[in-house]
């Protein structure tokens, strides 16, 4: 579906019209009904009331399609005033701004002139000369050549007289409208000419004439008139898009579009005025440009000169600002229309879900698949007709729920959470009924919704064709959408709760009780943890293990944990923390189907929740222990500062270096701090679990905690010199209250401010990037690209991780042995990548999309492989808008998450952002 927009002529607008609206006023404050010829006038836009007219002669349906002879409204339904236009006869012609301001000027490009030149023209600031009469000139330059010589940069008024009919010059869209007129007739003349211009030498005429052409190319193609860019003719939108509404005092409460068509109007009826008086040229200049003034108002206010403001000072919104960005009318009512089938809640967690599953409340799933109950239960016979089926689902009959359960088994349904950032914010799931009024999701998936439980909302809505249920179950299923689009990594990896859960269970206490006893099998050793013998945590040998090759030194909560994984993928004799785990998932996705790993991650997920709550980890004030050396710190870097201070003083160094000095010291401080933290982390109790775990929290916040906040950043973001010496457990002074202040109101203006930068980032680049589709199998370009080594790349990316995925681009052999580790097409997975590592080869030949030769679009080969499915990419997948959502989702996140630093200097995400446009 697309929209063509094309210029309306004056006889376009007049056959649209039902009438001429001749008045700006709008009701009748006595009457309240809408004024005759105005601008809300029954008898052009139809009746206010259904099937009566304004003066009540005819009343009712029988009448429809009458007009009525007294008060000339015709008798039909009120909503004709959402659909009939009407429109204004301008007294002089008005240039249509959108053609003279945009970049580049239409209107200018098309007349070769000037946009400022035009502009001055159209504005009643210069004369354009609309005839010449070359012979008359010359008959009068060889009378006069001596008094021509004096008046050569006379103004037009002195000109005129001497030159007398030798030429013609006008101001306004007068003259502009008569040479469009004759462009429009000599099209082809003018085409010719510009095409003669393209060969010329200079490489500026050319690429002006260049541009021309393509526009009298494109007029001619589309039969648009040239002329049309000037208006004779203004169209009144319906009253019912401009509406006025009373308020309860009396007043009316109007749309902006009201008044700035009463202002055309009282300026076109003045113009009338004055010519028909016959009044001075300079008056009539001057209300003509205003007329012209008040029309670019009217269509885009404040693109020529200052906006037209209202009674309260705001702008007014003119007709562009009704279209144009997010609240528009394409993106707020065409493109972001409500729909059926979908209601919203809030979520809640739901830990004994299936990763397939969504909890939905019993009320809200009736009322979602209602046609559909009603269907079946006429159906089964409950029901001898629809009108019953619907009395029986209103009352909710004991019949209704059994039904209801039949029909969501084969309906999944799909749960969205705003903002949908990438494909993974809108997912399918099979409904489980739930009692209660809240939505319940399912753990391991909030990560890809960048879902919490602290009152976020998420919509549902329900497929309904045959076609839409199927792509639903096979293409958005939360099983089928493990990995993430942009990188390849899990997003369902287990966290929180889950992992300290899992670190719990699977950590070592050598002095654990029945530390050193020998077991056979996991059965026995079961039997000894059930009678208290060993402690679940304490090491011990078991000679026969699922998955290990012979005996192995481990816990009982290591051998609980094996449980849940297959035997296939080994023992896991490790301490299982937030990184562990991921790795885990990973490995599950590679070597087992999707409904196996999240079956996998089912009980992983059981057993973290379990050994999470046994294991009553909790933290408390004590936990958090200030440092014996902090003294010692802080008294060295406020000795070496006074120092600083004091060589500043008797002119030793200047400002800058001793503020450059003074931040590296407390830096260096800082970070002496947070090593004595991490060194007496063990002592920490639960603050200490969950960070060693990775279930929450990190080094600097502990740092905060317990050692000192350290430098803070201003809301210019320059590090203040004066840090936070306190750490939080011995409570901030006053001064450092305020001096923290800062950094904490940089955080929250952050994610209000660069939230919605970073969403136009991914606007723009999904714009630029839309097109890029897998178009072809191969496009047998010879040459490949050489991924190499970067030790000093800031983003930490391996050198194998940089060619996995990757289609090689030649032959790649050991160097060593020369044996082929790997063809031309053929894909690098992970195990490729380490043998090409491993044999120290150290330029790695690649297809690139870089030199992709497929037109519009790229190719299979050049790709590679899709990081969502870790599959080959299909001939037909958007990888330009995965692409610009790969970028513009961590963009968006990370500066939400600004705040959660609580504004401690460091390098800034925000800083990040604009120098991500500028690579772009």
């Amino acid at each position: 579906t697309a929209i063509r927009i094309s210029i309306a002529s004056p006889e376009q607008i007049r056959a649209w019209s039902s009438g001429e609206v001749q008045k700006g006023e709008t009701i009748n404050y006595r009457t309240q009904r809408p004024e005759k010829d105005g601008l809300f006038c029954e008898k052009i836009f139809g009746p206010t009331k259904d099937w009566e007219c304004q003066c009540g002669k005819y009343k009712r349906q029988k009448y429809k399609g009458v007009v009525c002879d007294r008060c000339g409204v015709e008798v039909t339904r009120s909503n004709v005033r959402r659909q009939r236009l009407g429109h204004i006869a301008l007294a002089a012609p008005v240039a249509n701004i959108w053609f003279v301001k945009n970049t580049p000027s239409v209107m200018s490009l098309a007349l070769d002139l000037k946009l400022s030149d035009l502009t001055r023209v159209l504005y009643y600031s210069a004369y354009v000369i609309n005839r010449v009469d070359i012979e008359l000139m010359r008959e009068k330059l060889e009378q006069h050549v001596s008094e021509v010589e004096q008046l050569r940069n006379e103004p037009y008024d002195r000109l005129k007289p001497f030159w007398d009919d030798a030429f013609e010059a006008d101001m306004g869209a007068e003259p502009v409208l008569e040479s469009l007129k004759l462009l429009d007739r000599g099209l082809d003349q003018e085409r010719y000419y510009t095409e003669q211009e393209m060969r010329a030498t200079s490489s500026q005429i050319r690429t002006k004439a260049g541009k021309r052409m393509r526009l009298l190319e494109t007029f001619r193609r589309s039969e648009n008139r040239m002329q049309d860019m000037i208006m004779t003719i203004l169209p009144v939108l319906p009253p019912e898009l401009r509406p006025m509404v009373q308020l309860d005092g009396g007043r009316f409460a109007t749309s902006d579009l009201n008044d700035l068509y009463r202002r055309v109007l009282s300026r076109n009826h003045r113009l009338k005025r004055f010519a028909s008086m016959r009044a001075p040229g300079l008056m009539i200049r001057n209300e003509k440009r205003m007329l012209q003034e008040a029309v670019d108002s009217l269509i885009d206010n404040g693109r020529q000169g200052k906006a037209v403001k209202g009674k309260r000072d705001h702008a007014l919104k003119s007709l562009s600002d009704l279209l144009k960005g997010k609240q528009g009318r394409f993106r707020q009512n065409l493109l972001g229309k409500r729909v059926d089938y979908s209601g919203r809640s809030v979520i809640v967690v739901g830990p004994e879900l299936k990763m397939d599953q969504c909890g939905l409340p019993k009320r809200m799933a009736l009322e979602l698949f209602k046609p559909f109950v009603m269907h079946r239960l006429v159906l089964s016979a409950l029901a001898p007709n629809i009108k019953a089926a619907k009395r029986m689902v209103e009352r909710s009959s004991p019949e209704v729920w059994h039904i209801l359960e039949d029909v969501i088994k084969d309906r999944p349904v799909m749960l969205n959470r705003a903002p949908t950032l990438h494909r993974l914010g809108i997912q399918a799931f099979k409904p489980v009924l739930i009692e209660g009024s809240a939505i319940q999701l399912h753990p391991l998936v909030c990560s890809a919704f960048n879902a919490d439980f602290d009152g976020d909302q998420m919509a549902v809505h329900v497929p309904l064709s045959t076609m839409a249920v199927n792509e639903t179950r096979t293409v958005m299923l939360s099983i089928n959408n493990m990995l993430s689009p942009a990188s390849g990594d899990p997003l369902v990896a287990p966290t929180l709760d889950m992992v300290m859960g899992c670190y719990y269970l699977t950590e070592l206490l050598p002095d654990g009780k029945g530390a050193g006893n020998h077991f056979y099998d996991i059965h026995e050793a079961r039997i000894a943890y059930s009678d208290g013998q060993i402690d679940l945590r304490a090491p011990i040998s078991v000679i026969d293990v699922a998955g290990a090759d012979g005996p192995v030194d481990t816990t009982m909560g290591r051998l609980i944990f094996n449980e849940t994984i297959p035997d296939s993928l080994g023992y896991k004799n490790q301490v299982m923390d937030r990184g562990a785990i991921k790795d885990l998932t990973s490995e599950l996705y590679r070597n087992l189907t999707n409904v196996e790993t999240a079956q996998a991650l089912d009980k992983i997920k059981e057993m973290g929740f379990y050994y999470a709550t046994k294991s009553g980890i909790t933290i408390a004030i004590n936990d958090i222990q200030v440092p014996a050396r902090k003294h010692d710190i802080l008294e060295a870097a406020t000795q070496k500062v006074s120092d600083h201070e004091n060589n500043f003083m008797m002119g030793m160094m200047t400002e800058n270096e001793k503020y450059d000095r003074i931040i590296e010291t407390w830096t260096k401080a800082s970070d002496d701090m947070q090593t004595v933290v991490e060194d007496e982390l063990k002592y920490f109790g639960g603050v200490a679990v969950m960070a060693m775990s990775g279930a929450k929290g990190n080094i600097s916040q502990i740092k905060q905690m317990a050692g000192m906040r350290g430098l803070m950043s201003d809301p210019e973001g320059r590090i203040i010199e004066r840090p936070v010496k306190s750490s939080f457990r011995e409570g901030l002074t006053a001064l450092e209250y305020f001096i923290s202040t800062h950094g904490a109101r940089k955080g929250l203006t952050d994610t209000a401010l660069r939230t919605a930068d970073s969403g136009y980032l991914t606007r723009r680049l999904v714009d630029v990037s839309q097109e890029v589709i897998v178009q072809e199998p191969d496009c047998e370009y010879a040459e490949p690209f050489y991924v190499e080594p970067r030790p000093n790349d800031p983003t930490l990316t391996s050198f194998a991780e940089r060619m996995v995925g990757r289609m090689a681009g030649d032959v790649i052999a050991d160097p060593r042995s020369g044996e082929i580790i790997i063809d031309r097409n053929e894909m690098i997975d992970e195990g490729i990548a380490e043998v090409i590592k491993d044999a120290g080869i150290e330029r790695v030949p690649v297809r690139s999309p870089l030199t992709c030769q497929t037109r519009r679009g790229i190719c299979q080969m050049c790709y590679g492989r899709l990081p969502a499915t870790g599959n080959l990419v299909e001939i037909g997948q958007a990888v330009g808008v995965i692409a610009a959502q790969s970028i513009g989702e961590p963009g968006t996140q990370l500066t939400m998450r600004t705040f959660h630093t609580g504004g401690i200097a460091g390098s800034d995400i925000t800083t990040g952002l604009p120098r991500v446009q500028e690579t772009v």
